[in-house]
């Protein structure tokens, strides 16, 4: 159990769509938009989540084709986002927020996320941890899923509100998105890892 909460912890903690937006949206607007636009987060990623464990999400993989398109869109999409973070000149690499995004928003950006189903696909089918009933042990890890994603993703929003009360020197941003970077091609190891 313990292996499966480092993972989780590693895996939401690196940046992607979801906590690089909310501490985008945190940073423009506040504590209190960037708690909105998270709920609507974890609405989506939950659904994310009930679609890889219901069996949908591999019915679709099932296909050879499929599944080797995906994976290479979504490890380019990493890549990319990684490359994007890193090379941002003297700003943080924020997914920055247009409008004031809330519940809405935030919901809708899940299904779109190839992380989210990334990261869903990996720790429900790995790690096990009660292998008497699926059910079961899908709903622990939905519990300790759900434990770790809240607090590192209010630690995201507060970072964002953070960053938008300091002028930081050009080094140490450059040095907060070569960090960010870093952690996605940690996540796109992972992945790679995962298929072999």
């Amino acid at each position: 159990m313990l292996n499966f909460a480092a993972a989780v912890f590693f895996l939401i903690i690196t940046p992607g769509p979801g906590v690089l937006s909310a501490a985008g949206v945190s940073a423009a607007y506040g504590f209190r938009a960037g708690w909105r636009y998270i709920l609507g987060l974890a609405i989506g990623n939950n659904l994310v989540a009930l679609t890889v464990i219901s069996g949908l999400a591999a019915l679709i993989l099932a296909y050879p084709a499929i599944r080797t398109g995906l994976l290479f869109v979504s490890t380019a999409y990493l890549i990319y986002l990684a490359a994007r973070i890193a090379l941002a000149d003297s700003k943080i690499g924020f997914i920055t927020a247009q409008g004031q995004p809330g519940i809405k928003e935030g919901f809708l950006l899940q299904p779109i996320n190839p992380k989210a189903y990334a990261v869903s696909t990996f720790i429900f089918s790995g790690f096990p941890i009660y292998e008497g009933s699926y059910a079961t042990e899908a709903g622990i890890k939905l519990l300790i899923f759900n434990a770790i994603w809240f607090p590192l993703h209010i630690l995201w929003v507060w970072f964002g509100v953070a960053i938008r009360k300091l002028e930081l020197p050009a080094k140490t941003q450059r040095a907060i998105n070569f960090a960010m970077a870093t952690s996605m091609l940690i996540v796109v190891g992972l992945a790679l890892w995962s298929i072999q």
